[in-house]
């Protein structure tokens, strides 16, 4: 029998387009007008997706990713099969205990606006951060770059790429040296991303997200949630805040969680977007999973029929 897996996504896919597909739902545009509220995002949803700038500033993104990530879902959930998995790259590890049925969506919406808010607080006056997309280099070679120059890896998504993060002038000379080494292909990259997330950088969040999530009633999961850091399975609500905890201080082993839903025989996998880098890096590591992207379609009839056509065909 056929296994199927969603995806969430982390920082990176924001436009002004990224509710289209879910406004396309009566209901859930309904929704989305309740979001267009200043208690969810400190302005309007109408007003933050006018700003290309504000969208991507990290006090912002991560709660319209999320928001965002479960419109789509809420869209879709009636002509989808069951998930027999759940995986969310960085604060999509959120939406993904909210689709686990973990969380309501704005309990979701809220925890993401608090993890967001204990980041930011954690980058100091005249410090600022940044992160740095690193392809086509061993990622042993990669850490001994990163120790000598006082960043992190905080992200692995294969054996030769990886994000690393830190102060952003120490990424700056980490990049002129990786620059240096001549390596070939390596692609480098400054990401959209000003903050050190999955680093000890982010350790002061910790006990303010610690406190949001205490006071979150967890309810009874119906579909396993990969953890970031180690790419287990949460099975209760303790290890569930607990793998929420560690993300935000320890890598994300991406890759390793691309493998365990190999390993565990998904056959077809839809991430739910906005975006569609997860469902590529899938495609590229485990091309026998069938992937796609909600942003691959353009009407939740037309995802819905693939999802169940592949589920069949498998």
């Amino acid at each position: 029998m056929s296994k199927f897996a969603l995806l969430c996504p982390g920082q990176g896919g924001q436009d002004r387009h990224m509710f289209a597909f879910a406004n396309s739902n009566l209901s859930v545009a309904a929704l989305l007008d309740q979001f267009d509220s200043s208690q969810y995002f400190g302005m309007p949803l109408t007003a933050l997706l006018a700003s290309p700038t504000r969208m991507f500033e990290n006090q912002f993104a991560q709660a319209l990713i999320v928001a965002a990530t479960l419109a789509n879902w809420l869209t879709l959930r009636e002509d989808l099969p069951p998930a027999d998995m759940i995986a969310g790259y960085s604060v999509g590890e959120v939406s993904a205990h909210a689709i686990s049925g973990e969380l309501d969506v704005a309990q979701a919406v809220q925890l993401a606006s608090v993890r967001a808010n204990a980041m930011q607080a954690c980058i100091e006056p005249h410090a600022a951060h940044a992160m740095l997309s690193v392809s086509g280099l061993p990622l042993a070679l990669l850490q001994e770059i990163c120790f000598s120059h006082h960043v992190h890896i905080a992200i692995v998504t294969g054996e030769t790429n990886a994000i690393v993060a830190g102060l952003r002038d120490d990424i700056l000379l980490a990049e002129e040296a990786l620059q240096k080494m001549f390596f070939a292909p390596l692609h480098l990259s400054l990401l959209p991303v000003h903050i050190a997330s999955h680093t000890p950088f982010m350790a002061h969040a910790l006990p303010l997200l610690k406190q949001a999530l205490d006071e979150v009633p967890f309810q009874a999961m119906t579909a396993p949630v990969l953890a970031g850091a180690n790419a287990m399975k949460n099975a209760n609500s303790a290890e569930s805040k607990q793998s929420l905890l560690a993300q935000m201080t320890q890598t994300i082993r991406w890759h390793e969680c691309m493998d365990a839903l190999d390993e565990a025989g998904i056959d077809v996998v839809l991430e739910l977007g906005p975006g569609s880098a997860l469902s590529r890096m899938l495609q590229s590591r485990h091309p026998h999973i069938a992937c796609r992207s909600v942003a691959d379609f353009r009407s939740s009839s037309a995802v819905a029929e693939w999802v169940n056509r592949q589920m069949l065909s498998e």
